[in-house]
């Protein structure tokens, strides 16, 4: 008897196991896969893009999954010797995603121009998701005279192959893919 409530017991703790993982939003997919990836530095290309993109071209793109919680993954992003970004994407109280982009001086200062991004809006999948500008960062865009970024849509997908990272706008596609079978820990 002792054994078939042990067993019991284990079927029933599977199966409340299973229930929680399909009980859990693409976004809560995607946070935790990306999670998965925290200590991981990655290298990439651009993939997509146009002549403003150049210096991106011919730079090394690097990006690490440096810092995550349960709540935050932060991901620093280099473009050659360029340590100025970090793209944060956060976990809402809701069940959506944020991503945010931090940019930084040299000196640690951040630039006028951080703090940019969006919320997803749409449930997305456990590979790809959408963050449409908000309006928060449509006032930055603005202010500084970059009114073009207003219609902004930024995704982030993950693959079993890679990582990607992608600006859209009309008339505007920046994608950068990063490998993940050259994962690196630092």
């Amino acid at each position: 008897m002792k054994a078939v409530v042990t067993l019991l017991a284990l079927l029933g703790l599977s199966a409340a196991t299973s229930a929680t993982a399909a009980d859990q939003t693409p976004g809560d997919q995607f946070f935790a896969r990306l999670t998965a990836l925290c200590g991981k530095t990655l290298t990439g290309q651009v993939v997509a893009g146009d002549a403003a993109d150049e210096p991106f071209r011919k730079s090394a793109l690097v990006m690490t999954v440096a810092r995550c919680d349960a709540r935050e993954i932060r991901i620093p992003f280099s473009v050659g010797e360029d340590r100025s970004r970090t793209w944060i994407v956060t976990r809402l109280d809701d069940g959506r995603l944020r991503l945010k982009h931090d940019h930084r001086h040299a000196d640690g200062v951040e630039d006028q121009l951080s703090r940019y991004g969006g919320d997803t809006v749409e449930a997305g999948t456990a590979q790809l998701q959408r963050f449409p500008v908000d309006a928060e960062s449509q006032a930055l865009f603005t202010r500084l005279d970059r009114a073009v970024s207003n219609t902004n849509v930024w995704s982030l997908g993950l693959t079993d192959q890679a990582f990607s990272y992608e600006l859209s706008r009309p008339g505007r596609l920046f994608r950068v893919s990063f490998d993940l079978d050259g994962a690196k820990q630092p």
